[in-house]
């Protein structure tokens, strides 16, 4: 049976019977047969690889960023008032702890890993990565996750042993950049950010789900940041998307998010949205930009600091009332608000292809990139002035129309909806079921890649 996943740990006898009770009754309503080829066995770890780690959600965060307050609803947070039914303030480095919570609900689970087509691991490995990045084990990150496979090599090794790993995964939320420090050749070697968990060698046939994947990606595939918006019924999904294709769009282009705020230093991407925007706002020409279709050509919605990051009421009504959501990369190219912007139907605009056309191909595909989005190179805005609403001034009406309508398609698809979510919306594919799918093509792909391999 799968193992619990309490959302506190005084409540953890009690959820394992809820939970494998509500597993059993949603198990029952699936034909066996809808299950071939999709059979899933979660692997039974001990509590210091995922509820122990919990219990530290304080201990090694920096300043005063505690993901205490967010572990409530299986880590969906707390709602952002009472009377929310879809929303809440969640913290996407909890992202495991909803993966897992949701695997618990995923019908096709198995007691028998031989007959397993897919084993999950529910480490909660970006929480456990904190210790290594913000604590006492800081200058020994590249053991991260070494104790997890030796409890893997100890603990009914035929698990593994049977593919080798490349039937395993799991999820870790952090960018995959926070986890490919260099191994250590010698003592000596110095110490860079992040831990090594993508680099061990003994990881390398495992799948690995992040928040942001490299640009050369081997084991790890990136999977949409969590939003605030986890409906729990198709009938309040539908309410939403009712309200985003009615919303007034009075803004031209927004920017919600921090930096280039600094005169000093290179050239970068943001401190040119920001000086175009601010250009705006004196501009005796508005008018003829706007040509009366809209009340403001640029808005910026200031998250430095991360002010944004659990209020999500700051930036979702900007984003609702504009058509363009500008997403230039920042510490690292991809971005949560690019999920935010598509669930508020604001057409994003990207900087370069590893914001998300190269990051996400499993939920926005590739092939349908131009469909949904605008593509403006960065340095053609940095470097050689172009302006980022000349571009998207020339789009025609009509295309915007359309793109919108794509961006209200895919919505589901780049939602986690709430656990116990009601049968309705699970006919909606949303954010985990398209990873499902696309951790059994993988594997499916690892698995014939290594019988060819066998048969030279």
């Amino acid at each position: 049976m799968a193992p619990n996943l309490p959302s506190t740990t005084t409540a953890a006898a009690t959820t394992t019977v809820v939970l494998t009770i509500f597993s059993l009754l949603w198990a029952a309503h699936t034909q066996e047969s809808d299950c071939n080829g999709r059979w899933i066995y979660i692997r039974k770890l001990p509590p210091r690889f995922n509820l122990d780690l919990l219990s530290n959600c304080s201990s090694y965060t920096p300043l005063s960023d505690d993901l205490c307050p967010f572990l409530a609803n299986h880590g969906l947070g707390h709602k952002t008032h009472n009377r929310s039914h879809s929303w809440y303030r969640t913290d996407p480095r909890l992202l495991e702890l909803i993966f897992h919570r949701r695997m618990l609900e995923y019908p096709c689970l198995t007691a028998d890993p031989a007959v397993a087509n897919a084993v999950f691991l529910p480490y909660y490995g970006g929480i456990d990565a904190m210790r290594y990045l913000y604590g006492p084990d800081y200058n020994s990150s590249h053991q991260h996750g070494r104790d997890l496979f030796n409890f893997l090599q100890s603990d009914n090794l035929e698990i593994w042993k049977r593919f080798s790993g490349h039937d395993h995964f799991l999820v870790i939320s952090r960018p995959a950049w926070d986890l490919c420090q260099p191994l250590p050749t010698s003592p000596e070697d110095q110490r860079l950010w992040g831990t090594s968990f993508l680099m061990l060698p003994e990881f390398f046939n495992a799948t690995v789900l992040t928040l942001e994947s490299r640009a050369w990606p081997w084991q790890e595939q990136a999977i949409p940041h969590p939003t605030s918006f986890h409906p729990p019924s198709l009938a309040l999904l539908e309410s939403w998307v009712l309200r985003v294709r009615r919303s007034r769009r009075s803004t031209f282009m927004l920017f919600a998010g921090g930096g280039g705020t600094s005169s000093s230093g290179a050239p970068n991407i943001r401190r040119s949205i920001r000086e175009e925007c601010d250009s705006y706002r004196n501009s005796s020409n508005i008018e003829g930009l706007l040509n009366g279709r809209f009340e403001t050509v640029c808005e910026i919605v200031d998250c430095s600091n991360g002010i944004c990051e659990h209020d999500p009421i700051r930036y979702m009504k900007p984003m609702l009332q504009s058509s363009f959501c500008l997403q230039p990369p920042g510490e690292t190219p991809a971005r949560r608000s690019t999920f935010d912007g598509i669930i508020a139907g604001c057409i994003p605009v990207f900087f370069e292809d590893n914001s998300a056309k190269k990051q996400y191909q499993w939920h926005l595909p590739e092939a349908e990139f131009g469909e949904f989005s605008v593509t403006i190179p960065k340095e053609d805005v940095v470097f050689k002035g172009l302006k980022v609403v000349d571009v998207l001034m020339k789009i025609p009406r009509s295309e915007v129309r359309k793109m919108r309508e794509k961006l209200m398609e895919l919505i589901p698809r780049v939602i986690y909806r709430k656990h116990g979510s009601s049968l309705g919306l699970k006919t909606k594919k949303d954010a985990f079921d398209v990873a499902i799918d696309g951790i059994f093509q993988r594997i499916k792909g690892r698995l014939g890649q290594v019988s060819d391999a066998h048969l030279e």
